[in-house]
């Protein structure tokens, strides 16, 4: 035996608690755990905080980015970290990946310092892991730290000569078979899917609109974050750290939030020639509101009446908080517009905004992009083109009918009017992009296809129909 004394044990020291982290991790596990959505799950948990744990905008702001940056970021995080660790990547528990999630973004996707996004994320590990796991967590950030993030692309990506569909999903943290599927849809070489696949990992504006004959852009444009919007008359964008809650107009239901390229689609509608009356409109999917409550206020400035149905009797409860105020005559149902109760040609205009993917909001919602997978395609199918075979008999004669989406996937966007017009030989695709003389890049036409790294908008698709018998 050795004479040595023993070294004393080092007294046993509590984890330090970090509320923004906490919060943080607690989101990422409301999104994994529960399906939830983070733009759904991160407002509540804020405004708790704010009341209990005394959050100020810095702390707000730096939950918002790990939350979001680590969402966005998840499947290059997943590739470094499976580099780093000795096992299926499949086998780490889900609570220690998000751990590990978080403080790969910190080290690779933020200015924080490496100490302090080693130290901090090994604390949080202690809080909600317990000691034995935070050293499994010290482990590996020591080994994500020894490299930036070029330097780990360049080391767990495929080279794209030999595999670009797969070097992209790495590098800019898509599945593959979505890369494929925008890749498609975009067309083109390389330099315009790298642009888009890296607008969908930035963060998006927050983008209002201020519903005619309610409120004006240039009240908005009164608020100290805010600027002109891009495309829309309506449009004003509120600069990083403007708070829509804080807008009077907002708060009021004169204004609201929502993203350019969707009050383009309205505007759009409202603009289409007819040939006949312009008494009735019909929005046939109108949950959450916002492109109803647009709608609306434009069919008030000529005397029209907007029909607003939605199936989900909760989200038509939100349909008419949209459109409560609106001055013109508007009426909200709960009804599904695949068994429609208004008559045929009951319409003079019509939207609908199917159910998608979602492809086309990654940018909002960047959980989705590992949610979907390949056969939701097959699932949206039938409920898209029995919409907009029902939107046709809801249309008048001479009347429009607008086929929206969020999602650029050509089986969600051309292919559905293309197989509903075949067995419609009474309508006709209307050229959309002269109805839109400001925005740029439209394409080939007669549809429209808008694209975040393009028009600063989600990607929304649009298609305008004239029923002609």
């Amino acid at each position: 035996m050795s004479d040595q004394p023993r070294r004393p044990r080092k007294p046993y020291r509590r984890p330090q608690k970090d509320p923004v982290r906490i919060l943080a991790f607690d989101a990422l596990r409301a999104v994994d755990e529960r399906d939830a959505y983070a733009n759904l799950v991160l407002p509540p948990l804020l405004r708790k905080a704010r009341e209990k744990e005394g959050f100020d905008a810095r702390d707000a702001a730096l939950a918002t980015e790990l939350v979001y940056g680590t969402l966005r970021r998840q499947g290059t995080y997943d590739a470094i970290i499976a580099a780093c660790v000795d096992r299926p990547l499949r086998e780490v528990d889900p609570p220690v990946l998000d751990v590990l999630s978080l403080g790969a973004h910190q080290l690779l996707g933020t200015r924080i310092p490496t100490h302090a996004a080693v130290s901090a994320s090994v604390e949080l590990a202690r809080v909600v892991l317990g000691d034995g796991r935070a050293k499994f967590v010290n482990a590996v950030l020591r080994k994500v730290a020894q490299r930036d993030l070029d330097g780990w692309l360049e080391k767990v990506a495929p080279p794209y000569d030999e595999d670009p569909e797969d070097h992209l999903a790495v590098v800019h943290s898509h599945p593959r078979w979505v890369v494929s599927a925008l890749w498609d849809s975009l067309g083109g070489g390389r330099t315009g899917i790298e642009e888009l696949l890296a607008a969908d990992n930035e963060r998006p504006e927050v983008t209002l609109v201020a519903r005619p004959g309610r409120a004006t852009p240039d009240e908005l444009l009164a608020e100290e974050a805010a600027v002109p919007g891009r495309w829309s008359p309506y449009a004003v964008r509120l600069s990083e750290g403007g708070e829509p809650g804080a807008v009077e107009a907002v708060r009021e239901g004169r204004a609201g939030v929502q993203d350019e390229g969707s009050q383009l689609v309205a505007i759009a509608l409202a603009n289409a020639p007819l040939d006949g009356p312009d008494l009735r409109w019909l929005d046939g999917c109108a949950g959450p509101g916002g492109k109803a409550a647009l709608l609306a206020a434009l069919a008030a400035q000529r005397g029209a009446f907007l029909l607003a149905s939605e199936k989900q009797p909760h989200r038509a409860g939100l349909v008419a908080k949209a459109l409560a105020g609106n001055p013109g005559p508007y009426q909200v149902i709960a009804a599904d517009g695949t068994r429609p109760p208004w008559l045929p040609g009951s319409f003079d205009r019509v939207l609908v905004d199917v159910p998608c993917t979602g492809l086309g909001a990654l940018r909002r919602r960047p959980e989705a992009r590992w949610r979907r997978r390949p056969e939701d395609l097959d699932a949206f199918a039938p409920l898209q083109r029995g919409l907009l075979r029902n939107a046709l008999e809801a249309v008048r004669p001479g009347g429009v009918v607008a086929y929206a989406t969020c999602s650029p996937h050509l089986a969600e966007t051309r292919a559905v009017v293309a197989d509903t017009l075949k067995h419609h030989p009474a309508a006709d695709l209307i050229d959309a992009r002269p109805l839109l003389p400001d925005v740029p890049s439209l394409g080939e036409g007669p549809d429209i296809q808008l694209w975040p790294h393009v028009h600063g908008t989600d990607a929304m698709y649009l298609a305008l129909i004239r029923r002609t018998a």
